[in-house]
């Protein structure tokens, strides 16, 4: 089979000049602290960075969910699969005077830079590309790298898994070296020079990041000087905000739809099929529970409900586990969720990042409580067990409204739910040391490309989706460098299959539209918004005054 060659759309023409004016703000839900260094940056501020953009990745992909280049003008791939050539734009500089972007700023922010990243959840990818064993990267002139990963990468997969990724929670971009090495990486973290169309200017921890146009950029430069970003945690503060013109933008939930419909100019801007939301269940570390002198993770107890104390598949602990997982699916009412809380704007999905490739699964989920009480029954829990349930806050409509309505439902069938809420930046590092055991309810950009390798769910991954198991630790290499895109969904499908048969996480519960309010001060911006992950707004260099 012939390598494919990832060709970017055309380029667009450049934009007429006009002097950038006045202030565009936005409301978000948490900002937390600015970061802005490959090797330091972690969400939430690793993925609303990247939204303004302050700085760019190699590709992206489009509204039309086409790939595309950005920092990478464009790129080839060998017939043998083990080496990329990316061929960079020329004449991207970098902000604070730290001139023209090269290859060795483009080396130095993915191996030095995400390579090290100890907390980004694809960082395992960053090294198995940038950094791999047998592999290397060769600087072939300032414009040229080539890229030998050393083994077979699945171009699809690699763009999907992070590659195509920006801006999202896995967001990768490019920062200049000589930043770094002048002033130090913490001095570089706070105040990043990157490429992007606005440039960091002032922020303050959990308030407000303040930004400035970059004028002549050499894609976009914005309409407006300066851009804010508020923190703003409450829906109806943010709703006043708009009200009064305070905010021109924010992250809105679906029911504040009818608010912002009284607001005289005001418009909404929607895109379908945006954010894949779904049951995320945490303990589960069974890759480790296969290895008798290996130490688990602290929140593996098999005394949990729905932790087994056997890995084994066709063992009875097993399944009694199952089954208690299985109940936690078939308890919850998605249709009522979806037409009460989310207006309709969203469609059930079978398992989460399956949301646009649902046909790969040949099971779905119904709502039945009866039979969830029945299977809680004969795992042993006719009386229900307690469990902690969590929102993650991560930008998408209703989160917490939605977590709340599911935690209603576990009580229904007999279920004690503690349901708390954290800001994320709280939530996630009990994540990564997979120290949190319960469950969450937890929104992801919708994949596009591929499903791609789940490297989320084995024992090496960064951010960890609350389980791990030999079976998946086998299967993700194959996905990774299965280049035949036949083999790549007959693979993907044995994924998901056995994923959504046992449960273990990710159990699927809606595909929702991304819907944001347009002030009467600006004009929609549909047409230029990047498709990667619409839990957040995106696109802001683009939105002109009305």
């Amino acid at each position: 089979m012939a390598a494919p060659t990832a060709t970017p759309a055309a380029a667009k023409a450049p934009a007429a000049k006009v002097k950038p004016a006045g202030t565009l703000t936005a409301g978000q839900k948490e900002l937390g602290t600015f970061q802005g260094h490959p090797s330091l940056a972690v969400n939430p501020a690793l993925f609303v960075q990247q939204t303004a953009p302050i700085s760019e990745g190699l590709v992206t992909i489009n509204i039309n969910k086409e790939v595309e280049g950005w920092l990478a003008e464009s790129w080839s791939i060998s017939e043998d699969f083990k080496t990329w050539t990316f061929n960079l734009r020329k004449g991207v500089e970098f902000h604070k005077g730290y001139g023209e972007m090269t290859a060795a700023d483009v080396i130095y922010s993915y191996q030095e830079g995400w390579g090290l990243n100890k907390l980004h959840a694809r960082t395992p990818d960053f090294k198995g590309f940038w950094t791999a064993e047998g592999g290397s990267v060769t600087q072939v002139d300032d414009y040229t790298i080539d890229v030998h990963t050393g083994i077979a990468l699945s171009e699809l997969v690699t763009l999907e898994n992070w590659l195509a990724k920006t801006p999202s929670g896995s967001s990768n971009w490019v920062v200049s070296k000589a930043q770094s090495d002048e002033i130090g990486v913490e001095a570089a973290n706070r105040d990043i020079a990157g490429t992007g169309p606005w440039s960091m200017e002032e922020h303050r921890e959990n308030e407000f990041w303040r930004m400035a146009a970059v004028e002549d950029h050499w894609d976009q430069t914005p309409a407006f000087a300066e851009l804010i970003f508020r923190e703003i945690p409450e829906e109806s503060s943010r709703i006043a905000g708009f009200q009064t013109g305070t905010l021109d933008t924010f992250l809105m939930a679906f029911d504040s739809i009818p608010e912002i419909e009284k607001v005289e100019g005001a418009k909404l801007l929607s895109v379908s099929n945006a954010i894949d939301y779904a049951i995320n269940l945490y303990g589960g570390y069974y890759t480790e529970a296969s290895k008798p002198d290996t130490e688990n993770r602290s929140s593996y107890d098999p005394e949990v409900p729905w932790i087994s104390s056997d890995w084994r598949t066709d063992s009875p602990e097993w399944e009694n586990a199952r089954k208690i997982r299985e109940a936690l699916g078939l308890a919850v009412d998605r249709d009522t969720i979806i037409e009460t809380l989310l207006r309709g704007f969203a469609d059930p999905i079978k398992l989460w990042f399956w949301g646009n490739h649902g046909s790969q699964i040949d099971g779905d989920w119904e709502y039945n409580p009866e039979r969830a009480k029945q299977l809680l029954s004969e795992a042993g829990y006719p009386n229900g067990f307690d469990i902690t349930l969590t929102p993650s806050l991560r930008g998408a409509p209703a989160e917490v409204e939605a977590c709340g309505a599911i935690a209603q439902m576990w009580g229904d069938v007999g279920l004690n739910v503690k349901l708390q809420s954290l800001p994320y930046s709280t939530l996630r590092p009990t994540m990564v040391a997979r120290t949190y055991q319960g469950a969450t309810c937890h929104a992801a950009g919708a994949r596009i490309v591929t499903v791609g390798a789940q490297n989320l769910i084995t024992e090496n991954a960064a951010w960890n989706a609350g389980a791990s198991h030999p079976w998946m630790e086998d299967i993700m290499p194959r996905i990774s460098s299965a280049v035949d895109p036949v083999d790549l969904v007959r693979l993907e499908s044995e994924l998901g299959n056995w994923l959504f048969n046992n449960a273990l996480t990710y159990i699927g519960l809606y595909s929702v539209g991304a819907v944001w309010p347009v002030g009467p001060r600006i004009e929609e911006w549909k047409a230029d918004i990047k498709f990667t992950d619409l839990r957040n707004i995106n696109g802001y260099e683009y939105i002109k005054h009305r």
